[in-house]
């Protein structure tokens, strides 16, 4: 394994990688920060509701994006372009889901930035792996002294 990425395709899922282990960071050391970022007002733990578990749920998903970023840097640094690929679609709908959220009103409208992250994370990813395909003929044909 590298400690750098290799590819264009490994550098923007290292770089989406940094930053959602960075925010899952800054989710569970400093949640009502993150909460702002959001657009979501942060409520004091005095009080909240008997049965308010949201400190509880934006610490699962703190865990999760941590868990994510690190998988994405080690995916990045492998240069496992399978992996790219499939979080391509997945990022797709995951900006699909989070948009509707705030356009149907269940999300507040700076979540709208969580949604547009995904979706334009997985076209800059989506594109260097198309462009690294195009040119990956090019090489071939540039290394075969025959052609």
């Amino acid at each position: 394994m590298r400690l750098l990425p290799r590819s264009p395709s490994g550098w923007s899922m290292a770089v989406f990688g940094v930053l959602a282990a960075g925010l899952g960071v800054a989710g569970l050391v400093a949640p009502d920060i993150l909460l702002e970022l959001m657009g979501f007002t942060p409520v004091p733990d005095s009080r909240r509701a008997e049965g308010d578990h949201t400190t509880v749920f934006l610490t699962a998903s703190s865990m999760a994006a941590l868990n994510m970023g690190v998988y994405y840097v080690l995916a990045a640094l492998s240069d496992w372009k399978a992996f790219f690929r499939w979080t391509v679609p997945f990022r797709l709908l995951t900006c699909a889901v989070f948009t509707l959220a705030v356009i149907g009103g269940r999300a507040p409208s700076g979540f709208l930035g969580v949604g547009l992250w995904e979706g334009v994370g997985a076209i800059v990813t989506g594109t260097a792996l198309r462009y690294e395909q195009r040119r990956a003929p090019a090489r071939e044909m540039d290394a075969d002294p025959a052609v």
